[in-house]
Parts: structure tokens; C-alpha cells; sequence
């Protein structure tokens, strides 16, 4: 049993965890946010609903300057003010921005929203389990080791859902007849939107390259064109 305790410690960390950044998170958003009212991308965000076959897809606007969408755990999807902002100075397209409500779309769709909420909590268990186990060993440095191998596995389960996202939104805004090039064209925007001076490694890096995302939708489209018609 006492070797089982470390492990059951670190599984009701993770789930105390878990509830605790679920309920700050929905207070966060609750207190800083309210309904997008736009006439323009209410027009697009109905047709990605009529895509949907759902009565509506409601967007809030998250009060932050940032740059940024946001799929919430409970299914709410947010952009911030700082691109509802690039959007109403016209350095971003109501196209584009639909794009990122459909990519948040697909993170809620996929379950990404949820399942990263409770990959954080779980990657910090795994922290300190591996953190732990390394100390016995390598006194001083086990926390260093597993701060890193924990890094590199969130990043690339980041990634993964980041490719999926985007497939979707693909998908949805092609169904929607709004198309991919919005999509194609915002990527190719976002590093001077987000005002990166330069970019971590790829197996560091929470999101995908741009060209890789854009090749991976490139992909699809091909993909698409092969098929016969019905």
C-alpha cells in the first residue's frame, strides 16, 4: 500500500486540480466577457450553423488585448477583444475571423477543450510523480527532467489537437460555402497579429508551423477534389 501511495497522491492531485482550473476558468470568462454583437459575422457564423444543422453559434468577447480564440470546457466560444479590435480596424476580415470561431468550433466538437483542461491536471501529476522518481536518483535535477519531458509531451498533444482543429474548421467552412482561403490567409497574418519576434523549436512549440498548417489543409483540399462527385 505504500507504494501505491505516491501514485494515489498524485491521481486526487490531478483531480482536485482539475476541478479547481475548471471552476476558475468559468468564473474568469463569466466576469470578463459578453455576447459578440456583430451583423456582419452573424451572418457568417449562421451560415456555419445552418452547416451545423444547429439553431445558432453564439461567440462571446473575451475583455483582454490579447490576440486570441478561446474554446471554453463547458462548449462557449470566445474570441478576444484584441482581434475582435485588428477585425474593426480592418487588419483582419470578418472571413478570417470566422475561421478562428469555426477552428474553436472544432476544438469543442473534438472534445479538446475538456480533454486539455484535464491534460493539464494530469500533466502536473505526472510531474510530480516523475519528479519523485528522478529525485531519487539524480538529486537536485529530478525536477528539472520532468519539467522537461512534461513540457515535450504537452506540446506535442497541443499540436496534435491544433492540426485536428483546423481540419474541421476546413471542413465546416467549405460546407458553409465561406471556404478555406480565409483560413489560409489568417495563418499567414499571424505572426505579425501576435507581434512574434521569433518562434521556439517545434517539439517545444504549442501550436504548428504556419506553412505545415497550411500544407495540411492544402491536403485536404486536394483530398477533397479527388473525390468522385455524388
Amino acid at each position: 500500500m505504500l507504494r501505491l501511495t505516491p501514485i494515489l497522491l498524485a491521481i486526487g492531485y490531478a483531480l482536485l486540480m482539475y476541478w479547481f482550473s475548471a471552476w476558475r476558468t468559468s468564473r474568469e470568462l463569466n466576469a470578463r466577457s459578453t455576447l459578440l454583437a456583430d451583423a456582419k459575422l452573424k451572418g457568417l457564423t449562421d451560415r456555419m450553423a445552418r452547416a451545423l444543422d444547429i439553431d445558432h453559434v453564439r461567440v462571446h468577447v473575451y475583455e483582454t488585448d490579447t490576440v486570441n480564440g478561446l474554446a471554453a470546457p463547458d462548449g462557449r466560444i470566445f474570441i478576444t477583444r484584441g482581434f475582435y479590435n485588428k477585425y474593426r480596424r480592418g487588419e483582419v476580415s470578418a472571413e478570417e475571423l470566422a475561421s478562428v470561431i469555426a477552428h474553436e468550433l472544432g476544438h469543442v466538437a473534438l472534445g479538446h477543450s475538456r480533454r486539455r483542461m484535464i491534460d493539464f491536471s494530469g500533466q502536473n501529476a505526472i510531474r510530480m510523480a516523475l519528479a519523485t522518481v528522478f529525485n531519487r536518483f539524480l538529486p537536485g535535477l529530478g525536477v528539472l527532467i520532468a519539467n522537461g519531458l512534461t513540457t515535450l509531451l504537452a506540446a506535442s498533444l497541443s499540436r496534435s489537437d491544433e492540426y485536428e482543429a483546423d481540419a474541421y474548421a476546413a471542413a465546416l467552412l467549405e460546407k458553409a460555402g465561406i471556404g478555406t482561403a480565409p483560413q489560409k490567409s489568417l495563418f499567414r497574418k499571424l505572426e505579425r497579429l501576435l507581434g512574434a519576434k521569433g518562434a521556439p523549436p517545434v517539439w517545444l512549440a504549442s501550436h504548428p508551423r504556419t506553412e505545415d498548417r497550411i500544407k495540411a489543409i492544402e491536403t485536404l483540399e486536394a483530398r477533397w477534389r479527388s473525390l468522385p462527385e455524388t
